[in-house]
């Protein structure tokens, strides 16, 4: 005969479940969003953040290097002179600093990809990245942006190699300035994530 009690007593206990699989590391989490699984995404999200980033400093290097080339090369004699206009000798100094900052941050991201140490801490980097990529995108955009009126006034009267050369240096301003804007967004993205623990 069964007691009573012993049935009271097994109807308020646990019922027992199978172990998880082994590869089932959802399951083997307590809450949401912990586990192995959230951490090798967490992983994952931030190395494709980190190469996204080396790719697009690296395309606002190569056009900010080729706006800085096109504008220093744009010399043809009298007027067809790049450094007769400060509109021009503007857009040649934001693409010289734009070369050498996305130049730096280039080098520094591939060693920091090759050797896996960071040269600064993350909060700092985060910042100057953040300001950095946003103070060289609003340079980029406002050198571009003043050569603009000047040039459409010139080729009104002479369309002729020293304005397209002109129009070619701005556009790979614009370019560059296109590809750290969205670096910017995407430092953002790193700085508002970032643990200050």
């Amino acid at each position: 005969m069964s007691d009573p009690n012993d049935q009271k007593a097994t109807v308020g206990a646990p019922i027992p479940t199978a172990p998880p699989a082994a590869g089932d590391t959802e399951s083997q989490t307590p809450a949401a969003g912990t586990g192995v699984g959230h951490i090798i995404r967490k992983w994952k999200r931030e190395d494709l953040l980190k190469r996204g980033s080396l790719g697009l400093r690296c395309i606002a290097l190569l056009f900010s290097l080729l706006a800085f080339i096109i504008m220093a090369s744009n010399k043809h004699g009298d007027w067809k002179d790049f450094d007769r206009y400060e509109e021009y000798r503007y857009v040649l100094a934001i693409a010289i600093l734009s070369t050498l900052y996305t130049g730096l941050q280039v080098v520094r991201q591939v060693h920091e990809l090759s050797t896996s140490k960071e040269a600064f801490s993350r909060q700092n980097l985060a910042l100057l990245e953040f300001f950095g990529d946003q103070l060289m995108a609003y340079l980029l955009l406002s050198a571009a942006s003043s050569a603009v009126p000047l040039t459409n006034k010139m080729r009104e009267n002479n369309d002729n190699i020293f304005t397209d050369s002109s129009a070619s240096a701005i556009s790979m301003e614009f370019i560059a300035f296109l590809a750290l804007a969205v670096s910017a967004i995407i430092a953002g993205y790193k700085l508002s994530n970032q643990t200050y623990i």
